[in-house]
């Protein structure tokens, strides 16, 4: 074993000498400087240290100042501060900027060897820490997506595949379920991942401005174009062009998208020259686009030509185990990025979370996490800090639910019962796995059973009506 390396600084001469026999006898290498300007010295010039050990009061730089240099240059070894006075407001000082700990002299030599040995331990420990988060989400993600449903590893497993074509993609899904980190997953896939991935949201644009950016234009085609400005289309030249909310895309540049991707070329507006490009589309669209072919608002044929490869993002409500890796996720993102001390989440927090419908799916759940880390009064969010998501109800019900009603109709109080009945059914009786699917408490759950009539054991069946 490696033996571990540490600094020592203190301007007494006598105690240097003891505290370097006795961790020499510890098994430790040891360095010693009588000075802070020296033991910065000695740090430049050797690497790998394990721990420092620095006496407080010091001529010239003393031992917290010798910290705050250290802690300049990087990210420092376990910081050890000794001192004469044991209520000195210094040491408390100390602490509070990260030095890892105190002690008092004269040293209690026993007590020296552990406190060095336990700083020594939780730094390795939050090293390993760092590394395992890091691992963890890198095998749960691709292409920085997060997920590890069965749902999304078949989408995982569709894009490795249609990544490196050149087929056009059309991809489903609900607002904030995460379309345009799949598209850049197809880019980086593809044989074009060196080349432009350009993005326009033909929603948030009139027609006559997304014509100009997605084609371009010339000088002169209209009051204000001084001169001649790219489209997208050329911007994208040898990469990957993705049209997010294609479908509130007017008939109009429907048709001559359509004409471009037949062609592949294009005229800019107020141009007559054709511009020929090398570009994939890939699509995007939280519309139905056969409702919106019947209804006269979208192109039969451009539909053809987008969607050789159809791809359908889940909603989140649809992929629930994937919901604690995101929460952690962004809980780890937005503590970093606004320096916050959040470090976990209370187990009722996350299981809010999970229970929760997310309308708005993973965008809104990004928001809430942010949010709450923001507004966090503690090191772990708790349920305070999703007031917002408290008493939400279950996700909205199924179009198989729907479908299967009587045509005579039900009252809401045995669709609630049958629906209760069934679902305790699909769940082998399991009344945890019941009230999470239902989208209510354990306890609500055994409340429903007793106002239903229906027995608390494990295959409850219906009892007789009357």
């Amino acid at each position: 074993m490696k033996p571990r390396k540490i600094l020592v600084v203190d301007d007494r001469i006598n105690t240097l000498k003891v505290l370097v026999a006795i961790l020499h006898d510890e098994g430790y290498q040891v360095l010693q400087a009588s000075s802070g300007e020296e033991a910065l010295r000695l740090y430049a010039q050797h690497e790998g240290l394990d721990a420092v050990l620095a006496d407080l009061k010091m001529p010239g730089m003393n031992g917290l100042e010798l910290y705050r240099r250290l802690n300049q240059l990087g990210d420092p070894p376990p910081f050890v501060i000794m001192t004469a006075h044991a209520t000195a407001p210094s040491a408390v000082q100390a602490l509070k900027e990260g030095v890892s700990d105190y002690l008092f002299k004269p040293l209690n030599y026993e007590e020296l060897t552990i406190v060095l040995d336990k700083a020594i331990r939780q730094r390795q420990m939050s090293r390993e820490l760092v590394t395992l988060r890091r691992q963890v989400r890198e095998e749960n993600s691709f292409q920085g997506i997060i997920g590890v449903s069965p749902k999304m590893a078949e989408i995982f497993g569709l894009v490795r595949k249609v990544g490196p074509t050149d087929a056009s993609v059309l991809i489903h899904g609900e607002t904030g379920t995460g379309k345009e980190l799949l598209a850049r997953a197809l880019h980086a896939e593809s044989p074009r991942r060196d080349r432009p991935l350009v993005c326009i949201n033909c929603a948030a644009l009139t027609e006559s401005l997304l014509e100009a950016e997605l084609f371009g234009y010339v000088k002169g085609a209209f009051t204000g174009a001084v001169s001649d400005k790219k489209g997208r289309l050329e911007t994208a030249q040898g990469g990957t062009l993705f049209l997010d909310e294609i479908g509130h895309m007017g008939l109009a540049l429907q048709a001559k998208l359509l004409r471009f991707l037949q062609e592949r070329t294009f005229e800019p507006v107020g141009g007559t020259a054709s511009r020929a490009v090398d570009v994939r589309v890939v699509a995007a669209s939280n519309l139905d686009l056969t409702g919106e072919i019947a209804a006269g608002r979208f192109m039969e044929d451009l539909l053809y030509r987008i969607e050789v490869i159809s791809l359908r993002l889940p909603p989140l409500r649809e992929r629930v185990e994937d919901i604690p890796l995101l929460v952690e996720h962004f809980r780890h993102l937005f503590a970093r990025r606004y320096n916050k001390m959040v470090v976990g989440m209370a187990p009722q927090a996350m299981q809010l979370m999970v229970d929760y419908a997310w309308p708005g799916n993973v965008r809104q759940l990004e928001n809430a996490v942010a949010r709450a880390v923001i507004l966090a009064k503690g090191e772990r969010l708790g349920p305070e800090d999703f007031a917002d998501l408290a008493g939400a109800g279950p996700a909205p019900p199924s179009e198989e639910l729907i479908a299967g009603l009587p045509q005579q109709g039900v009252t809401l109080k045995d669709m609630e019962r049958e629906l209760i009945h069934k679902t305790l059914q699909a769940c082998q009786g399991n009344k945890s796995l019941a009230a999470k699917r239902l989208g209510i408490s354990r306890k609500g759950l055994y409340e429903k059973l007793q106002r239903h009539g229906l027995p608390a054991t494990e295959n409850a069946r219906p009892a007789p009506k009357g």
